[in-house]
C-alpha cells in the first residue's frame, strides 16, 4: 500500500505536474510507511515512498509549505534526500530505484558529481540499460560547457 501510494504520488508531481494533488497519496503512503515502519524498522525500501515526496515538499516555496503543514503535511528536501540514501544503502528491492531518484534530487540541487557517481554505479549494475549511458554522457556535457 506505501508502495502504491508512493509511485502514484510521484507519478502525478513528476509526470503530470500536479504537485498539490500528489499530496493526497503523499499523506496516504506516510500513513502506510509509519505504520509498517512499526513493526519492521530494517524495511528500509519504505522509506523511498516518502522520501521523493519529502524532497519535492521541500522545495515547494515557504507559504505553500506552511499551508501544507498545516494539513498535515511536511517534508524537507534534506529529510527527503536522507530517507532515499537509506533506501539505496539499505534497500533490498528498491535501492536502485532510490539511487535514480536521488541522481535526479542531485541534478536539480545541482550536485552534477554525486549524480554522475550514482549513475556511473547504475550503469555498472544494469549494463544492458541504454538510459543510464545517455544521461551520463549530458550531465558530462553540460560540465564541459562551463
Amino acid at each position: 500500500m506505501t508502495l502504491a501510494s508512493g509511485l502514484k504520488a510521484d507519478y502525478a508531481a513528476l509526470i503530470e505536474k500536479k504537485n498539490l494533488s500528489s499530496l493526497h497519496y503523499t499523506k496516504e503512503a506516510s500513513s502506510w510507511a509509519q505504520q509498517l515502519l512499526a513493526i519492521c524498522d530494517h524495511c528500509s525500501d519504505v522509506l523511498v515512498a516518502t522520501g521523493f515526496s519529502k524532497y519535492n515538499i521541500g522545495s515547494m516555496s515557504a507559504p505553500v509549505r506552511w499551508l501544507l503543514r498545516m494539513d498535515g503535511v511536511s517534508g524537507g528536501k534534506q529529510a527527503g534526500i536522507a530517507d532515499l540514501q537509506m533506501t539505496a544503502q539499505h534497500g533490498h528491492y528498491l535501492a536502485p530505484f532510490a539511487r535514480v531518484l536521488l541522481a535526479i534530487a542531485y541534478v536539480r540541487d545541482n550536485d552534477k558529481r554525486r549524480a554522475l557517481e550514482l549513475l556511473t554505479s547504475l550503469r555498472e549494475q544494469f549494463p544492458s540499460n541504454t538510459l543510464f549511458p545517455l544521461e551520463i554522457a549530458h550531465l558530462q556535457s553540460a560540465q564541459s560547457a562551463r
